[in-house]
């Protein structure tokens, strides 16, 4: 890390004060170019650090307020912030405190502070992780921990929380069986089949990216298609495509595949995958809703809050409020109309969000159901290996939570049902 780490803290800390305060998602910030003029490793770095005082954002308020009469401006609490997560995670004390100061110091707004930074972090130093390590498991907002605790019960929760704070292994699906390379990865393949790599480092140098046999997925977001049970031959629409990774399974799956998003940038990424994988597949850059002709399946992995990605995205919390969810829930109903109208008598449909949220999974298929003529939920769509059948929600659809597979590392937050045709 370059300049004793101070070009990676100063753009975390601009990442921070992106996410906290004007409520932009990392995803968004990194697409825009925020830390382009970054080194790889100082880019890798100030991701890093920013996600880890995301995931520790309430430890690190409850040291700081011991040693704050008054809350200074964002940037300062944010640079604070920082410093008591690495602090508290082992940093030396003198490369840290240090970094900061002089960060603040090169500030013509905040240069003045100097001192208040050097002397909080200096006792956040004394104090060393111990303190860290007696705080509670930090919890999710409120505007969306009190729905979950509604819908899930407040166990359950918490058991999410522990997984975001946690973090999220790497997980990956594979274009074709290949012991071999399991064993090359060092990897521990879960239930359902995706592979779980608990140390990754650069995505690019490990075994088998070149050759195409495998790529990054959640393993809970390879469950929809493995519920789809796509056929050789087979016609399939695979609506709001990207970033891809369920294109690709149908592809290897020998399905003839249509993957439509209406993202030219995102759809180049499912482009790129595809090449690298030696598969094929017809991408359109378009709108869901446009779309026309009869398919035997059609995947809707529908545009939704997300919520369900904490624990790979802790900034998702803190950026969003739950404000714009309603139109969320609307535009998801008309996608389910219009994908039904793609579907050809006896085919199926499966309808997947990655949220915890039950306005956009269980109620969204209860009102579906009342809705689309001829729908009938296929419960036994959903009996695969790996999957406990205590997931299967009473409507007939599928319920993953970030809390399942705790001894394993957890998993995404999905909601998976597939409906066929009569």
């Amino acid at each position: 890390m370059s300049d004793t780490g101070v070009q990676a803290r100063r753009s975390a800390i601009y990442l921070l004060d992106q996410i906290l305060g004007e409520g932009r998602l990392m995803s968004e910030l990194l697409a825009s170019g925020a830390l382009d003029r970054l080194d790889p490793q100082d880019r890798a770095r100030a991701q890093r650090l920013a996600t880890q005082t995301l995931r520790g954002l309430e430890r690190a308020d409850r040291l700081l307020q011991k040693h704050l009469r008054k809350y200074p401006p964002l940037t300062i609490r944010n640079t604070l912030r920082l410093g008591t997560v690495e602090l508290c995670q082992g940093e030396a004390a003198h490369g840290v405190v240090n970094s900061m100061v002089s960060i603040v110091s090169q500030s013509k707004r905040h240069g003045q502070l100097k001192g208040l930074v050097n002397a909080v972090l200096r006792k956040i130093a004394d104090q060393g992780p111990a303190a860290w390590d007696t705080l509670r498991i930090p919890r999710l907002p409120k505007w969306l921990r009190v729905p979950l605790v509604t819908a899930w019960g407040a166990e359950a929760v918490a058991g999410m929380e522990r997984a975001q704070f946690a973090g999220a292994a790497m997980d990956l699906s594979l274009k074709s069986a290949n012991d071999g390379l399991v064993a090359e990865l060092g990897a521990e393949v879960l239930p359902t089949g995706s592979l779980r790599l608990r140390e990754a480092g650069q995505v690019s140098t490990l075994p088998g990216f070149e050759e195409g046999a495998w790529w990054v997925q959640d393993a809970a977001a390879a469950i929809p298609v493995l519920c789809l049970d796509p056929q050789p031959g087979e016609r399939v629409i695979d609506l709001c495509a990207a970033p891809g990774g369920k294109t690709l399974q149908l592809a290897a799956a020998g399905a003839r595949v249509v993957a439509v998003d209406t993202s030219e940038s995102r759809m180049g990424r499912v482009r790129e995958n595809l090449t690298r994988t030696g598969l094929s597949a017809e991408l359109r850059v378009g709108d869901a809703l446009e779309q026309t002709g009869e398919y035997d399946a059609v995947l809707l992995d529908a545009p939704c809050s997300a919520t369900g990605t904490i624990r790979r995205h802790p900034d998702l919390p803190f950026a969003k409020d739950g404000s714009e969810f309603m139109a969320l829930f609307e535009l998801q109903s008309r996608l389910l109309d219009h994908a039904w109208t793609l579907l050809r008598p006896g085919g199926r449909l499966v309808y997947c969000t990655c949220s915890l949220l039950p306005d956009e999974g269980e109620v969204q298929i209860t009102d579906a159901l009342e809705r689309l003529s001829g729908a009938v939920v296929e419960r036994e769509a959903l009996n695969k290996p790996g999957l406990d059948p205590d997931w299967i929600t009473p409507e007939g659809g599928l319920r993953l939570r970030p809390d399942y597979w705790a001894e394993l590392g957890g998993m995404d937050g999905f909601y998976i049902a597939v409906l066929r045709k009569e």
